[in-house]
């Protein structure tokens, strides 16, 4: 019976860590929202750590206990807004797969706020480190977008061009931009098509 009371306070131990791992979860999540709402509204450059604090209802020691600047804070900001994972390519045919890939790119462009990828821009160019973290990323998102789709291709004949990743990840993305901030208009079925057949086709294919 001597050892109840102790046993008890290290299960309400147990019970409050347990139960202070979800409200841990939900304040980096705030954290992470409350980042993306900031840069969007005020740019990168008036971006402070202080305001992400007091929108997210955190502690600023909480939030560099996780980031170790604002750079590090904006890139995990940014990767945990862009969850989606490229499709498989489900086919043998390099076209359908990119034809699937653009599309998908398009979307996820196309859902992007604008003032979001504006603040993004103007902070690369001025933060070497937000441009480092920013790089990273996307490196790692062209190589998930591309490299199963390419080696399909090899894999089943396709004679593609050097550095074939590289000239997606370059030309794609700056068009879909283009099509969707410049000219206004939407990424639809045939302009996809046109952007596979007419650009990306000769391109990857080129010797």
């Amino acid at each position: 019976m001597g050892s109840e009371p102790g046993g008890s306070q290290v299960r309400g131990a147990d019970a409050r860590s347990a139960m202070g791992r979800p409200r841990d979860t939900g304040r980096g999540l705030a954290i992470l929202e409350a980042t993306l709402s900031l840069l969007s509204e005020v740019g990168y450059e008036q971006l402070s750590i202080e305001a992400v604090a007091g929108r997210s209802g955190s502690a600023k020691t909480t939030i560099y206990r996780r980031y170790r600047d604002k750079a590090a804070l904006v890139a995990a900001a940014v990767e945990h807004r862009a969850r989606a994972a490229p499709p498989e390519p489900a086919s043998d045919d390099l076209r359908e797969n990119l034809l699937s890939l653009a599309s998908w790119l398009a979307r996820q462009i196309a859902e992007q706020e604008i003032g979001l990828l504006g603040a993004l821009f103007a902070g690369m160019r001025s933060d070497a480190r937000l441009a480092e973290e920013m790089r990273r990323i996307l490196r790692r998102d062209e190589a998930a977008m591309t490299d199963e789709p390419l080696r399909k291709a090899i894999r089943n004949g396709d004679q593609l061009a050097p550095g074939a990743a590289a000239l997606f990840a370059e030309i794609a993305p700056a068009v879909i931009v283009h099509r969707i901030v410049i000219v206004g208009e939407p990424c639809d079925e045939p302009f996809v098509a046109h952007l596979v057949d007419d650009i990306l086709l000769p391109l990857l294919r080129s010797r």
